[in-house]
């Protein structure tokens, strides 16, 4: 079994979602490595999580930090192989240091962003993680994903649903999608309707 797609879990934060992903063969499992954060995952817990699951790469998660903070924080999470950020500037600077990179931006951002920097940063092999702040994307919306998935790698974590994410997938050129951890109720415990309801739909047999 496997998944039609390229599929990204953001924000883990306990393992009955990493070894629930795991084996429904993601790709990337995502943590929130700036201590600032609500999402938090210091070394203990990383290793604590990612020990017992196998067969996909883990992300690095930053909003704020510097190329230079980002390595240094990398240097106790030595299993990371991506890094993911809200801002270009420190992506760039890390191209060439051994890690895949992930530019997490607005869908406003997308609207505005030029046909000639997105072939730019294509170039840079630098993946897009396209998120909103509302839930549903209208025609404008899609329009401008369209446009960007012709020169780069976009995942796309906003408006998925079950029944919409493999058209998503095929009408907006997607590389892959996003979808985001949850909380669990008490240890073990955890309610994965909607992650496990988009994934089942992308499952392949065989």
């Amino acid at each position: 079994m496997s998944l039609s797609t390229f599929v990204k879990i953001s924000g883990i934060t306990n393992l009955s979602d990493a070894r629930y992903c795991a084996g429904m063969y993601v790709d990337l499992l995502g943590f929130s490595l700036e201590k600032e954060s609500g999402k938090y995952i210091n070394p203990t817990q990383f290793n604590e999580i990612t020990g017992w699951v196998s067969g996909l790469d883990f992300v690095g998660e930053f909003e704020n930090y510097e190329a230079g903070d980002i390595l240094a924080t990398l240097e106790n999470y030595p299993t990371v192989k991506w890094i993911e950020h809200d801002r270009i500037e420190p992506l760039t600077e890390l191209e060439g240091k051994g890690y895949g990179l992930i530019y997490k931006m607005e869908l406003e951002e997308v609207r505005r962003i030029e046909v000639e920097v997105a072939e730019k940063l294509a170039g840079s092999g630098i993946y897009f993680h396209v998120t909103s702040a509302h839930e549903k994307l209208d025609e404008k919306d899609m329009e401008s994903i369209k446009i960007i998935s012709e020169n780069c790698k976009v995942i796309l974590g906003v408006g998925i649903t079950a029944d919409n994410v493999e058209t998503l997938i095929s009408e907006l050129n997607l590389y892959g999608i996003s979808l985001t951890g949850g909380e669990e109720i008490k240890p073990g415990l955890k309610d994965f309707d909607e992650l496990a309801d988009i994934l089942e739909a992308l499952e392949e047999e065989g």
